[in-house]
């Protein structure tokens, strides 16, 4: 019986891990990365490593970006990169003449920033640890480095993949597979008439888990709409109050401790403005109006954390009648299509070079937009909060929703407790009309 209880709790267990790192909206989305063998050495191989996100709408911003880390399997060194760095040497007393670039067993790489000399760049490399959503901009959802490993093997048979892939997106939450050795990778040539391949190819495929990121969420929604005067905020402490810090609007501490505080740990906690919610980034959801044929929804992000600016931020939201959308005013948009034909999600970013990039708390601190739909006969109302979304996320993640009792009502569809209080109100009358009348 034991036995079985331990079996039942292990299954469980690796269910739960499983399904903590699988996105129903973006049930494909991953980041792979990918190594290249493209030439042998004395001492052994000079490799493209590849970083392709295939996430649709969860991105990695810059600064401080990504890091790539791993374990050597035997006792390997990297003796030079382009496009990328090791964060730390290590100890490389042993060598003479030549020193590595790392000779840690564990090394972490980190892309170089922008504008670097031309002799340490390599394609797709050198934006600071930036890599774009797959599906906002697939042409910057990959990065990419050299590398020139050294006390390794020289052919097939004697490289060793290395082990323990670890991958900050740039803090924590994602979980990388082992590397997997696959059939090597095909290059065209620039006139696409000749064909070469990679030695040995490798990939190792990293998933995104919320829960493992934070114990909270990192933003919230609220609602209200132009039939019900209320305006229903975030929850209370929607993404946790505990051991965090705060500042009323622009104050001495705020000019003092100074806004900007990245670092490459991302230890720095957020410094966010004092609010009930407590949310680093509020999404409110405002139904405007209603015409005879097609119904508009407004939408406004608001930081509240004085020490972010989200760049290629992503918002994403589920409602029926997104299927439907008539026109975008001041955001790019995108159906997220995940299973088939059923098509009630969408991805809305930025205009280039024009609300890209929301900005730290403050006046500028939000970007809004308006979304025209098209009515569906046989499913549009306002009943029963129909008209506000089901899911919303935020560059990503998922954000507290306001709970569903407390979402706007139509004025003449009261609440049970008002319609009870209604009910006994009207029943009180007519029994006095009755005694009145039989007087």
């Amino acid at each position: 019986m034991e036995l079985r209880c331990s079996v039942l709790l292990l299954a469980l267990a690796a269910t739960l891990s499983v399904a903590a790192a699988y996105d129903p909206l973006d049930p494909n989305g991953n980041i792979t990365i990918k190594w290249d063998i493209m030439s042998w050495t004395p001492d052994g191989y000079v490799a493209v490593v590849t970083i392709n996100n295939f996430q649709m709408y969860r991105h990695i911003m810059s600064p401080p970006g990504w890091t790539v880390g791993w374990t050597w399997a035997k006792k390997e060194v990297i003796w030079s990169m382009v496009g990328a760095q090791a964060t730390e040497q290590g100890d490389c007393s042993k060598f003479k003449g030549n020193i590595p670039h790392c000779c840690k067993r564990t090394p972490a790489v980190v892309d170089l920033l922008p504008g670097v000399p031309y002799n340490q760049q390599i394609a797709n490399c050198c934006r600071g640890g930036a890599l774009a959503a797959y599906g906002q901009d697939p042409a910057a959802a990959v990065a990419a480095f050299q590398v020139s490993v050294g006390q390794a093997g020289t052919t097939n048979r004697t490289v060793k993949v290395p082990k323990n892939f670890t991958l900050l997106g740039p803090g924590p939450g994602y979980t990388c597979g082992p590397g997997k050795v696959v059939p090597s990778t095909v290059f065209l040539s620039p006139d696409r008439r000749r064909r070469t391949q990679a030695l040995m190819t490798w990939n190792v495929t990293c998933t995104y888990s919320q829960h493992l990121a934070s114990k909270y969420p990192s933003c919230c929604v609220s609602f209200s709409s132009f039939y019900n005067d209320t305006i229903v905020p975030c929850r209370n402490c929607a993404c946790g109050c505990e051991h965090k810090t705060c500042v009323q609007g622009y104050s001495k501490r705020l000019a003092v401790t100074g806004k900007h505080g990245h670092n490459r740990d991302n230890k720095e906690a957020p410094l966010l403005q004092c609010t009930t919610h407590m949310c680093p980034v509020r999404v409110h959801w405002h139904v405007k109006l209603n015409y005879k044929e097609y119904w508009r929804a407004k939408i406004a992000i608001t930081n509240f954390n004085y020490r972010t600016n989200y760049t290629q931020w992503t918002l994403v939201a589920q409602h029926p009648n997104l299927d439907n959308i008539t026109e975008v005013f001041s955001f790019d948009y995108k159906p997220v299509v995940a299973y088939g034909s059923i098509n009630d999600t969408a991805m809305f970013y930025g205009l280039k070079y024009f609300n890209d990039q929301l900005m730290e708390a403050g006046p500028r601190g939000n970007v809004q937009s308006e979304v025209l739909m098209r009515k569906d006969a046989s499913t549009f109302t306002f009943k029963q909060g129909w008209a506000f979304p089901r899911k919303v996320y935020f560059n990503g993640d998922e954000c507290q929703m306001p709970p569903p009792d407390a979402y706007p009502y139509l004025p003449n569809s009261a609440p049970p407790a008002a319609g009870a209080a209604a009910a006994s109100l009207a029943s009180m009358l007519v029994a006095f009309l009755v005694l009145l009348v039989m007087a």
